[in-house]
């Protein structure tokens, strides 16, 4: 290697470190965070949030929101009961998580592969915090696009975020027999830089 081309590889070094550097951002609109609730017993349905946004910076610090009042379960008078009753989003407007990601995680995957990682992150939901495990797939599309989606479904359950009133009278309030209090989370998040 000629001199020449060691000075253009140190010039151009600060370059490449610019082109890989950068906070990663959750795109809201092609990313899903999807939740079951199961009513009577064996009723189950598939609901969603229209607002989230999170990001990932390279020293690896996540993130996210998601605005309760968001919640989209296709039935306008059960989503402002669970914005009034359940979340009370007057007073809770959003769930918080952060976690600290090994940067080397990242740095390890090659653009086309994918790598699973179990995450332990902090969730705020409802005044309430409580450490979680998250098993997620991520795959790097691209030097500028990750997609993190949940291996399996993670499940909240309403105790442990001081939910259990607000279930009891959405139940009331619908005249169910019953509603789960134990709701399986999943998620597919699009990042990109």
């Amino acid at each position: 290697m000629s001199i020449k081309n060691i000075i253009i590889g140190i010039l151009l070094l600060p370059f490449s470190l610019m082109a890989s550097a950068g906070d990663w951002i959750v795109e809201n609109d092609s990313s899903e965070v999807n939740f079951i609730s199961v009513k009577k017993g064996d009723i189950a349905e598939i609901h969603h949030f229209k607002s989230i946004a999170g990001t990932l910076t390279d020293k690896g610090k996540f993130n996210f929101s998601i605005a309760l009042a968001s919640v989209a379960t296709n039935i306008d008078i059960r989503d402002e009961r669970m914005d009034s009753l359940l979340f009370e989003v007057d007073k809770y407007p959003k769930l918080k998580l952060k976690a600290n990601i090994d940067p080397k995680i990242l740095a390890g995957i090659a653009v086309g592969s994918v790598k699973v990682a179990t995450i332990d992150a902090e969730v705020s939901l409802h005044g309430k915090k409580q450490k979680m495990a998250f098993t997620v797939s991520i795959a790097k599309l691209s030097d500028s696009h990750i997609l993190v989606a949940s291996v399996a479904p993670v499940i909240v359950n309403a105790d442990s975020f001081g939910l259990s009133s607000g279930v009891d009278k959405l139940r009331e309030v619908a005249g169910l027999s019953a509603i789960s209090k134990a709701v399986p989370v999943s998620f597919m998040l699009n990042l990109k830089r």
